[in-house]
């Protein structure tokens, strides 16, 4: 026979033994006779009728089927794909016949069923034996009846009960499977005569070798060689063959994974590499060297790489866990969630995914500088996210914590991916603070407003004045604060985007409808991370919604993209066990912003970075780039988000226990509060990406787009209130009276509006009108008059009460006795009753001359 023949894995032979003993030679040898089996030896004697139907009744069909194998998950390195993970439900990688090692095939043949190549499946000679060494009192060399045929069978019914849904089926369809006892030897060798007829002698061979469990989580012959060697199965010496072959039939106390087990395994071993002798297999030298040699010798212990928590580059499982959940829901891998959840338990798929390895780890350090998973004064959680803006490909996924499965983490890692909804990595995602605000000023240029038009910053109670899908809403006792004490005033859009001023992006949504904010966010990919519905109440403008931080790179990257929104991707390509390439996720990517809405509101957000709360985030480079920040009302949670024309990356840091450690108020050992080093570590994580992918200018905003549907607020200083009511109306603009105050001019005229005059504002916006009271006048010019000159504009201006100083200011000839300073100053508004006091100059000395007396 050749030597390239081979065969696999037996059972324990006393149970064969019992079996054979419990039938009867006779009657076995009969119904295999009778169904066709050709026994090696004759023996006299039919089995009865009853017999016959018991083995008829039996199933005869089986097949090897696929076998569960690796799935690979590739990344980038600089541009070319680099394995970034080995997933797999059973370790195992398949062999075809002429891959597997000579001295493998020999030792499974001549260890296990040195008559393969001869019987259908079912050995009578190697039955009778086993039968006659179990009466005898032990069965020693003249081996098991189990056929590697039958051992398939078992095997195949073995990883059959291992893919069943729950895990009671799996237990007993296993059980079932390994269970000795005459229904299910019986139906064992039926099965073994089915496949015999079914496949040749090499396919039974094959599959066997790439079946077979060779312990410590190993399956079939080339994982194990890998793992107890490091070395291909094509390439083993007669020892390392028969080695693997030995723990065939206890997997559990002669696997090579500890040496405790070296003993049993090299005992199996040279019972195996005798029979390869005996064969003529093995020459006498190489007989010789392999049965000298030591199990210790040639164990190259090497730990199987499985899964996520060893995937390769710094911090890159997090997205491997993300990717693998994102494949397992593809259409390429079946029509249904069973089917896919099957495919993948079989295996041999080659993931190729977005990932860039190099630019990930980059941002991974820099997480771990500045917000180190060791913080120990509270929960520090924080990621990074980066999205090319084109294509909606997730180019990194950092986070702080290291990725850890276990029951119970240490407080330096999590199972939990921050970075994505709950159902893909468990986080419910996290309040956005003024991130969210860009929503409201998308939603402004949309309906038409501009960036210079001019709102109130000035805190104020807001409990009405809201419209929510078309109905009025009553917002109780809301009276909302600025971020920073002291901040009021009127503000145009532009700066009040740069400054992130709440009240003015509140005093915006109430001329929208808030169900319109919250639909211009859902159109960029919005969602809650829990997947409920998002809020729409006034306090979502300033970002209570919790949102996972890729979805909100994802949705920035559509204004880099010119409006146009691309869901995320993980998932380049996707190649079956066969190399053919199934595609990978679609891209999917929509316009569902006008380019010059998305060009205006980049403008503006450019603002945040050159003078607003993002200063420090410009890179060296000169890329043009925008940003937004966004701090939560207790500063548990902060965000800065922006990006350039080609790749968005928001930057998150908070607590995740639910805590409320103000992250202002916590310094890391960087330096600088966790919340003010923002700015510059979002700088370090885009100057890499700005490199591979260099951003372009974005496009101007149009004068149309910066002044939008606004008006000109109308002068009407010096009218009466009603003319400026009048003037206000007939220019579109709700007149408010701001009361009388004091001021100069006619008692009941108008003296100043709130905004002034020539400011843009929305139509039907409010104007604050306030009117004089007529009890001020403003001090007129009288330097260098004289003092009767000086006193009579002054009455003239309606100031009564006039005085000069004792104090002369030092003069020349020409100045003597004019008017050197005047207190109030020129200019000031005062009351008419006020005394005016005017400083003469005098002589050089400052004395007074006689001609001032």
């Amino acid at each position: 026979m050749s030597a390239q023949k081979s065969a696999s894995r037996t059972k324990p032979v006393s149970a064969i033994g019992a079996f054979v003993g419990f039938v009867g030679f006779s009657a076995l040898a009969g119904l295999l006779v009778t169904i066709g089996v050709t026994p090696a030896i004759a023996v006299a004697g039919v089995t009865t009728t009853s017999t016959i139907g018991v083995f008829e009744s039996l199933p005869e069909y089986i097949e090897i089927g696929d076998l569960p194998q690796r799935n690979e998950i590739y990344a980038y390195a600089n541009g070319k794909p680099v394995k970034l993970a080995t997933v797999y439900d059973q370790n195992r990688e398949e062999l075809k016949y002429d891959q597997i090692s000579d001295q493998l095939k020999n030792a499974a043949i001549d260890g296990e069923d040195k008559r393969f190549w001869d019987h259908g499946g079912v050995d009578m000679t190697s039955l009778v034996r086993a039968g006659v060494g179990s009466i005898a009192g032990g069965l020693g060399e003249s081996g098991g009846g189990s056929t590697l045929t039958m051992q398939l069978v078992r095997n195949i019914k073995m990883q059959q009960a291992l893919e069943l849904p729950t895990q009671e089926e799996r237990e007993k369809a296993y059980n079932d499977a390994v269970e000795q006892t005459i229904p299910r030897k019986l139906e064992e060798m039926k099965l073994a005569i089915g496949l015999a007829k079914k496949y040749s002698h090499e396919e039974i061979l094959t599959g066997y070798l790439n079946i077979a469990y060779f312990g410590d989580q190993t399956y079939g012959v080339q994982a194990a060689a890998q793992h107890y060697f490091n070395k291909s199965a094509t390439d083993l010496t007669p020892a390392e063959a028969a080695s693997i072959l030995a723990i065939v039939q206890s997997p559990n106390t002669r696997n090579l994974a500890s040496e405790k087990n070296y003993e049993a395994n090299k005992a199996r071993r040279d019972v195996i590499l005798k029979s390869m002798y005996a064969q003529k297999h093995l020459s006498k030298a190489d007989f010789d060297q392999a049965i000298a040699s030591n199990p210790k010798d040639y164990v190259h212990l090497t730990e199987p790489q499985q899964g996520c928590q060893s995937a390769a580059g710094n911090g890159a499982q997090f997205f491997c866990d993300y990717a693998v959940k994102v494949v397992k829901k593809m259409s390429q891998l079946g029509g249904t969630q069973k089917e896919r959840d099957q495919a993948w338990r079989n295996g041999g798929y080659t993931i190729q995914t977005s990932l860039d390895i190099n630019l990930n780890g980059q941002q991974k350090d820099l997480l771990n500088a500045h917000d180190p998973n060791t913080e120990a004064r509270f929960a520090l959680g924080s990621t990074m996210n980066s999205i090319e803006a084109s294509t909606g490909r997730i180019l990194t996924m950092a986070q702080n914590k290291d990725y850890d499965q276990s029951i119970k983490s240490p407080p330096t890692a999590t199972s939990l991916n921050y970075s994505v909804d709950e159902g893909f990595g468990g986080s419910k995602g996290f309040q956005t603070g003024s991130t969210y605000k860009v929503f409201t000023l998308l939603d402004w240029l949309k309906t038409g407003h501009g960036l210079n038009e001019t709102v109130s910053g000035t805190p104020r109670l807001m409990q009405s004045g809201w419209t929510e899908c078309g109905q009025p809403y009553y917002a109780g006792g809301y009276t909302p604060k600025n971020d920073s004490p002291g901040e009021n005033g009127n503000f145009t859009v532009a700066r009040a985007t740069a400054l992130s001023v709440n009240v003015a992006f509140l005093n915006m949504a109430q001329k929208l409808d808030l169900c319109d904010i919250r639909d211009t966010a859902k159109s960029l990919g919005v969602h809650r991370a829990d997947g409920g519905d998002l809020k729409s109440n006034p306090t979502s403008v300033l970002g209570i919604n919790e949102i996972a931080p890729m979805t909100m790179a994802s949705a920035y990257a559509t204004i880099s993209n010119g409006g146009t929104y691309c869901e995320p991707i993980a998932i380049d390509q996707v190649t079956d066990a066969t190399g053919k390439k199934l595609g990978g996720q679609t891209k999917q990517c929509k316009q569902v912003l006008d380019p010059s809405v998305a060009a205006t509101a980049a403008f503006a957000l450019k603002g945040t970075i050159q003078y607003g709360t993002a200063v420090g985030a410009q890179t060296a480079d000169g890329t043009p780039m925008f940003a937004k920040t966004g701090t939560t009302d207790d500063a548990d949670q902060i965000w800065l988000v922006g990006g350039s024309s080609k790749v968005a990356t928001a930057y998150w840091q908070g607590n995740t226990d639910g805590g409320k450690a103000n992250l202002r108020h916590y310094y890391s050992g960087a330096g600088g509060s966790y919340a003010s080093a923002r700015a510059d570590v979002w700088r370090q994580a885009m100057t890499p990406i700005n490199q591979i992918y260099p951003g372009d200018a974005f496009p101007a905003p149009s004068q149309t787009a910066l002044r939008g549907n606004s008006l000109n607020v109308p002068d009407v200083t010096g009218k009466t209130a009603d003319e400026a009511r009048s003037t206000l109306a007939g220019a579109g603009f709700t007149y408010v009276d701001g009361g009388t105050q004091a001021g100069g001019g006619t008692a009941g005229t108008v003296s100043s509006t709130s905004p002034g005059a020539g400011t843009l504002l929305s139509q039907g916006s409010s104007v604050t009108v306030y009117t004089t009271d007529g009890t001020q006048t403003t001090v007129p010019d009288v330097a260098g008059k004289s003092f009767d000159e000086a006193r009579g504009l002054l009455q003239q201006a309606g100031f009564a009460n006039v005085s000069t100083t004792n104090r002369y200011a030092k003069g020349d000839d020409g100045k003597k006795c004019t008017v050197a300073n005047v207190r109030p100053q020129v200019g000031a508004a005062a009351s008419k009753d006020t005394t005016v006091s005017l400083q003469l100059f005098g002589d050089q000395d400052g004395k007074a001359p006689k001609e001032c007396r």
